[in-house]
């Protein structure tokens, strides 16, 4: 190796803190092991390298075999020589680390050529079935091995929806996210034979940060290296939110890609953990039962499902009350999980981000989000089972298109997730009544002069330290 490039390597090395370097070596003497004792057989001084060989049984189980593949192919691609030779098959140490240099700390022009041969091992251009082909496979592998590490954080694979659809439509909708040369985005079903070079793909990896947060987690997850060490960002730490309450009771209307997703979208302090407060299954179709559940307690994501299988929902950035006025602020928006997935946010057409009422004569009664009184984005009745989505064209406040198969919904499945540590106001309160939260139900009390003694219909608050 000449000085320039010995220069090169040092100055990759140098970005790895001391304990971060010998992590770095430590997995490439494992992975080198084999190679380098054939080697000695053979009474040669040889460097040790890595094989694919090595690297397949090595992550056998942590990763699907496509994507270990492409990870070979990444490293294959690193050029020590400067002279764009055919590259070994052989993976020396100084690949090994300015690939991890570049994919876990570079930025995206560092990581591009990598990327390029993982997507393709072919020079040039890269056509869009090959870009979705390595989307899902990057995806998949995420979920792969989140749940091999055991590192879901309270959710797997059983209490949530299949995971297969999910994989789909994050990829679609990461893909949706590449730009043309002219900045006009790609349309679907083109998409597929278009070819894409370099610079279109470097800022695609650019302006979508799941790609390298995912690659991230499959390299530190799949080989074990880095996966312990602080200089993890906030993206790959709250990638997948802490679950609470579920208790292996539901089948959540999420799948694992699309809590990824919603989840990047959420303000930064309410990302590390979901709480579940309400289940139509668990607590019964009721919007009574709804309220009790789902007043006061901090910022929530509302998420249901119609009887035609469409997943929907939104994100309400306060603790939902009982009242005739819009509340909520602009970080509230609208999402679909199925068959499509997305993310709405606000225009700044309108305020009317949340509004949940129950039990008054001259208002509507039922939870709503966007878009104005009896033409919501989306709309739970408090006649429970009924709703509707209403964009002719796109809902005013978020942007949002019809998010349910008809109008005119009706309602088969509806979860509420609190989201970020519960509020000190839910806290201190302790359990809830009915009578807390229907302001009907309490204007009858204190109409007769009678006191609310309601402790029977209170609610347990959920034990915090559940489902760890």
């Amino acid at each position: 190796m000449g000085n320039a490039e010995s220069n090169a390597y040092r100055n990759h090395l140098s970005r790895f803190l001391p304990e971060e370097q010998s992590d770095v070596d430590g997995v490439f003497d494992i992975l080198s092991g084999s190679s380098g004792s054939a080697a000695a057989k053979n009474g040669k001084a040889m460097k040790k390298t890595v094989t694919l060989e090595a690297l397949k049984a090595y992550m056998r189980e942590p990763l699907p075999e496509q994507m270990t593949v492409r990870l070979y192919n990444g490293m294959r691609s690193i050029d020590l020589t400067g002279k764009s030779s055919a590259p070994s098959d052989h993976i020396a140490k100084e690949q090994f680390v300015i690939f991890m240099s570049n994919l876990l700390k570079g930025n995206a022009d560092e990581k591009i050529t990598i990327i390029m041969r993982m997507i393709s091992t072919t020079e040039g251009p890269v056509k869009g079935k090959e870009i979705q082909e390595f989307t899902e496979d990057l995806i998949k592998s995420v979920v792969h091995v989140l749940s091999y590490r055991k590192e879901l954080k309270g959710w797997n694979l059983e209490n949530t929806r299949d995971s297969a659809s999910g994989i789909k439509a994050l990829s679609s909708q990461l893909l949706s996210e590449l730009k043309l040369a002219d900045g006009t985005k790609a349309v679907s079903p083109q998409l597929m034979e278009m070819n894409f070079d370099r610079s279109v793909i470097e800022d695609w990896v650019y302006r979508v940060p799941q790609i390298s947060a995912f690659l991230s987690v499959v390299i530190r997850q799949g080989l074990r290296v880095l996966h312990s060490l602080p200089d993890q960002t906030k993206d790959i730490v709250n990638l997948v939110p802490g679950c609470k309450g579920i208790k292996g009771r539901i089948v959540s209307l999420f799948d694992i890609p699309s809590i990824i997703y919603i989840n990047s979208h959420l303000p930064a302090e309410l990302q590390h953990k979901w709480r579940l407060l309400f289940s139509s299954k668990l607590h019964g179709e009721s919007f009574s039962q709804l309220c009790a559940h789902i007043v006061n307690k901090g910022p929530c994501i509302v998420i249901l499902k119609d009887v035609d299988g469409f997943i929907f929902g939104g994100f309400a950035s306060h603790s939902w009350e009982v009242k005739p006025q819009f509340q909520g602020d602009n970080r509230c928006f609208l999402f679909s999980v199925f068959p499509s997935l997305a993310v709405y946010t606000y225009t700044g057409y309108n305020d009317h981000y949340m509004y949940l009422n129950h039990g008054q004569q001259t208002m509507p009664n039922g939870l709503g989000m966007g878009g104005q009184h009896d033409y919501f984005g989306l709309w739970v009745d408090s006649d429970y089972g009924k709703g509707h989505s209403k964009a002719k064209p796109r809902c005013t406040t978020y942007n949002s298109p019809q998010l349910s198969a008809k109008e005119d919904f009706t309602l088969d499945a509806l979860e509420v997730w609190a989201v970020g540590d519960m509020p000190e106001s839910a806290e201190t309160k302790g359990k809830k009544s009915i009578l807390d939260v229907d302001p009907e139900a309490q204007a009858l009390l204190e109409m007769t002069g009678k006191s609310r003694h309601s402790e029977g219909l209170r609610e347990p608050l959920e034990d915090d330290d559940e489902d760890n």
